[in-house]
């Protein structure tokens, strides 16, 4: 049985091992132990009673706005709902924080549209927000931003969006 929980400080070392393979193929970005230890609250993992199967993250970007990061699943357990699982609960938690749109920036458009994403084009807040936004140091809103320093991270990736 597979149990979604948050993730404490002990997971960080299994959740690397998870994004890993992903990072390796360019498919998520690769962090440092140091950035996963200091947004470890954001994350949510799956396990079953003897290893880490799964993770995800939300990052909130605005007082309306988040984003799912960092969601992989072991490999030899993709298909089985794992990732369906914890994007509901991250999409769960973004409500309890009163989110009211969650982005992600994704090669699996088909996984993300299931749950009722959509591709985007452009800006996706107003510049007021923007403006405010830019001087995050965070990569993860470099892309949300679309900014040209960080398309080698991008390309090939689908920008979605999701109303709650």
């Amino acid at each position: 049985m597979i149990q979604i929980r948050p993730a404490l400080p002990a997971d960080v070392r299994a959740i690397k091992r998870l994004v890993e393979p992903y990072a390796q193929r360019r498919i998520l970005l690769a962090k440092d132990l140091v950035d996963y230890y200091e947004s470890v609250q954001e994350f949510f993992v799956a396990e079953t009673e003897d290893a880490l199967v799964g993770c995800g993250a939300l990052h909130v970007m605005w007082e309306d706005l988040g984003e799912v990061r960092t969601l992989a699943v072991d490999e030899q357990l993709l298909k089985t709902g794992i990732g369906h699982t914890l994007l509901e609960r991250l999409l769960e938690r973004a409500r309890e924080l009163g989110l009211t749109r969650v982005f992600c920036l994704t090669f699996e458009v088909d996984f993300f549209r299931e749950h009722g994403f959509e591709p985007v084009a452009g800006a996706v807040v107003e510049p007021e927000v923007f403006t405010e936004i830019l001087r995050s140091r965070d990569d993860g809103v470099a892309e949300f931003l679309d900014l040209a320093r960080v398309k080698p991270n991008t390309l090939g990736n689908t920008r979605m969006l999701r109303h709650l």
